[in-house]
């Protein structure tokens, strides 16, 4: 079997894909998740997706045959409330990665009940508009410790010689007060740095970004870095691999710069 790549993902904001205001807005994001696909080596057997919207006091694995939605925005259109996206879980794969989080030393759960946040199931829909894919997710760790989530990430790396695309999904950028012109200046300065960084070598790379707190406006730009976080389980599943960003805008929401990388 192919090995996979790994993604680290911004995904847009709240239910994008049923907004079509919003939809054009993110005319260049869904094009990128629509190129991811074709790029890929072979149709995944599984998409685990790392979500900046779930997290737990250890690192939670859902294993729901058929997860539930889970509506984690506020203030949309009310049919946004009633979106379905009916790809199956993967509860064998779910398992496979929680023994493997185990064996790494980390604090690690079965979770059954949890469903499809925002994060996972708006890229997976465009991804996979069918929804014929298995998805499931892991849980960030709650306290966002840099070297925990990279040593998860190396944990989960054997996933992507199984046929599992591994997906952090969060955003370069997340500031939910600070949209608009006054967004310009410090989402472009973190973005610059990170194009900096995902061009380094394999360890200046991983160093930059478990110390990533000095980058250029980094708490501006994250003042809880719950949508930066799932970068480190990337890097830690696909540490020697090159980068590549698939995804840039400059003009979000009237000013916000935002990126999306490759790894492999």
């Amino acid at each position: 079997m192919t090995r996979m790549p790994s993604f680290f993902i911004s995904h847009g904001g709240g239910p994008w894909p049923w907004m079509s205001d919003w939809r054009a807005m993110f005319k260049n994001l869904e094009a990128s998740f629509v190129q991811m696909v074709k790029d890929l080596p072979e149709r995944p057997r599984a998409i685990l997706m790392i979500s900046g919207h779930w997290e737990d006091d250890s690192f939670a694995v859902m294993t729901a045959a058929n997860p539930p939605m889970v509506y984690d925005y506020s203030g949309f259109p009310p049919e946004t409330f009633h979106i379905q996206y009916k790809s199956p879980g993967a509860p064998l794969i779910a398992r496979r990665a929680a023994d493997l989080i185990k064996a790494a030393g980390l604090p690690v759960r079965l979770d059954a009940t949890q469903g499809y946040d925002h994060g996972t199931f708006v890229p997976a829909f465009v991804m996979y508009p069918d929804a014929s894919v298995p998805l499931f997710q892991i849980s960030l760790k709650r306290g966002y410790n840099p070297a925990e989530h990279l040593a998860l990430g190396r944990a989960l790396a054997p996933l992507r010689d199984e046929g599992v695309l591994i997906l952090g999904s969060g955003l370069s950028y997340h500031n939910l007060r600070l949209f608009g012109p006054a967004a310009k200046t410090p989402s472009e300065a973190f973005d610059d740095w990170l194009v900096r960084v995902m061009a380094d070598a394999p360890a200046a790379r991983t160093a930059a970004l478990l110390d990533w707190e000095k980058a250029p406006y980094a708490r501006t730009c994250h003042a809880q870095e719950d949508h930066f976080a799932p970068i480190w389980a990337v890097i830690g599943a696909a540490e020697h691999d090159p980068a590549t960003m698939v995804y840039h805008d400059t003009d979000l929401f009237g000013g916000v710069t935002a990126s999306s990388y490759r790894l492999g």
